[in-house]
């Protein structure tokens, strides 16, 4: 087991690895930009290193000055997390050949699944249902494209191979649009991944967004930790995610489960991952893998009682999974609101001074968050600034537990969007459970105007 990990990240989630180290005896190296210098995890830390200033760019995306924190300071592997560098292959690379431990998956397994159509591709010969359409890159000629957008029937959505966080889409609804559409999505494309590549599949109507967390080892050992619904989202973004769906049968679930798993074995992955999957008419279809810890791993967390970020590390230094398929039974209901610094409503950013912060708690209640009061919130980095995770034997009880949860929360001197997920937990529909993606944005068109 190693003795010293260097986290490359920020937030709650270099928090979280802080704290699942501190819990296995492993030493924790924090490295942070200049507006992150006042971070409770900075200040906790065993030892601290300034990797830049505040812009991303020049410190949480800046590689040799990561590799040499962890080279001055003696660590023996780095833990990306989630955003930044975590699904950059390059960097996983440099990690390796700079003599230290990626933890995450191979180079290889993230640039296959980086590129939506290699992934896609890699699915189909693993047995992993895919939405229907081009087999994989778009051809140049328009007669082509015509032809397989009709055979897969309007609408259609043309994507970015190398897109993600909801960036480089296209929704087309008549072939008199198609062309034009697939144009101006590659030049899209080319400019923000550098990769003008573009794919089309079939535009589902009202999909759940349903995604299956796996866990593998080196040693072909691979597991599916049940689903999480993530269909509550905003632009593509998640707000509140649970485990396990409401209203899918646990065997459809084992069955899509066991195809992950099988796919992560016939693919030589290892590490933890996420098949991302739209569920709609009682089938999964296949969008994308994330190859690092999600957002939302604590809600599977909660249901399963196994420590995901744990077993990262574990994976990484070579150990075996510590359970099998069988040891993993879900218990329960858990549910997550995102906390994020913004208008509820506008959804403006809301960065400052926290003149006021009092955690909520009780039976069930978990808070992943990283701010205190007289922290300030940097205007520089994603507006999240912590999650609140509620669990309960029922789905009912979770909800009962969240709003309580959602009531004893104070956050003063900023805004947060926590009266959103007050109202969202009383809405008729979100209560019933299964809602699509569309949901919330119709929602907040018609409450919110």
């Amino acid at each position: 087991m190693f003795k010293k990990i260097l986290v490359a990240n920020r937030g709650e989630i270099a928090l979280r690895i802080q704290r699942a180290c501190r819990e296995m005896g492993i030493k924790a190296v924090m490295v942070y930009s200049e507006a992150d210098r006042d971070a409770k995890y900075v200040k906790l830390a065993d030892e601290a290193v300034c990797i830049g200033p505040a812009s991303s760019a020049l410190s949480y995306l800046n590689m040799p000055a990561i590799i040499s924190a962890a080279e001055v300071t003696d660590a023996e592997a780095i833990h990306p997390g989630y955003g930044f560098l975590s699904e950059n292959a390059d960097f996983a690379e440099r990690v390796w050949k700079s003599g230290f431990q990626f933890i995450g998956p191979t180079p290889e397994s993230i640039r296959m699944m980086g590129d939506k159509v290699s992934a896609k591709q890699a699915m189909i010969k693993a047995g992993v249902p895919c939405v229907p359409g081009s087999e994989g890159e778009l051809p140049d000629d328009p007669v082509q494209i015509r032809r397989i957008a009709k055979a897969v029937g309007y609408p259609v959505i043309i994507k970015a191979a190398g897109g993600g966080g909801g960036r480089g889409m296209r929704v087309v609804h008549t072939e008199a649009a198609l062309i034009n559409a697939v144009q101006m999505t590659k030049a899209e494309a080319g400019a923000a991944f550098n990769n003008s590549a573009v794919y089309l599949e079939k535009f589902l109507q009202n999909p759940r967004h349903i995604e299956i967390q796996v866990l593998a080892d080196k040693h072909r050992n691979a597991v599916y930790l049940g689903e999480r619904d993530c269909s509550m989202q905003r632009r593509h973004q998640k707000v509140i995610e649970e485990a396990p769906a409401p209203g899918i049968a646990r065997k459809v679930i084992d069955k899509i489960g066991e195809r992950c798993a099988a796919a992560c074995k016939k693919m030589g992955y290892r590490g933890a991952g996420t098949f991302e999957f739209l569920y709609e008419n009682g089938e999964f279809y296949f969008i994308e893998m994330n190859t690092r810890v999600q957002v939302e791993h604590p809600v599977t967390e909660l249901v399963t009682g196994i420590d995901i970020v744990k077993t990262q590390i574990m994976v990484a230094a070579d150990e075996k999974l510590p359970f099998t398929q069988r040891d993993i039974v879900i218990r329960g209901h858990a549910i997550e609101c995102r906390v994020n610094a913004e208008d509820s409503f506008k959804f403006t950013p809301s960065p400052g001074r926290i003149t006021m912060w009092h955690a909520p708690g009780g039976p069930g209640v978990r808070v992943d968050s990283h701010i205190y009061t007289n922290y300030f919130v940097p205007p520089h980095y994603d507006s999240m600034i912590g999650k609140i995770i509620a669990h309960g034997d029922t789905r009912d009880q979770a909800m009962a537990r969240m709003r309580t949860a959602l009531l004893e929360t104070v956050v003063e001197g900023i805004n947060t969007n926590i009266p959103l997920h007050r109202e969202l937990m009383m809405d008729a529909k979100f209560v019933a459970g299964g809602t699509n993606i569309h949901y919330l944005e119709e929602w907040l068109a018609l409450h919110k105007g």
